[in-house]
């Protein structure tokens, strides 16, 4: 006589051992074996999009970055020259200019506008 029929329940198999029936789930299955097995849930990780402008590519003397998408948008502040991430002033000290202007405010500038000749 097999004692296997009926004795499991959906989704698992009968064993037997020393003449004793024994159900187990189906590889991949969870639950009580008698009654009802059920697939394991699969865990899926959430998708995280990343960040283009995470950390901020744009360097310094950047306006804030605007992520577009898949990418990144820098632009420098008004005045200063260059692109980004290589945005800079015009200047920062008088060596920074031609021999004839000095750096003010940035900028290199005639020191004695209308004066010099």
């Amino acid at each position: 006589i097999d004692p296997c029929p009926g004795t499991c329940g959906i989704n698992a198999v009968c064993r037997v051992m020393n003449h004793i029936p024994t159900c187990t789930c189906l590889e991949g299955y969870t639950g009580d074996p008698f009654t009802n097995c059920r697939l394991v849930p699969v865990s899926v990780e959430p998708v995280v999009a990343e960040d283009p402008c995470d950390p901020n590519p744009c360097g310094l003397y950047s306006n804030p970055p605007r992520s577009l998408v898949d990418r990144c948008d820098c632009s420098c502040l008004p005045g200063m020259i260059g692109s980004p991430p290589n945005c800079r002033p015009e200047c920062q000290f008088n060596q920074d200019c031609p021999e004839d202007r000095v750096c003010s405010s940035n900028k290199c500038v005639d020191p004695c506008p209308g004066l010099c000749g």
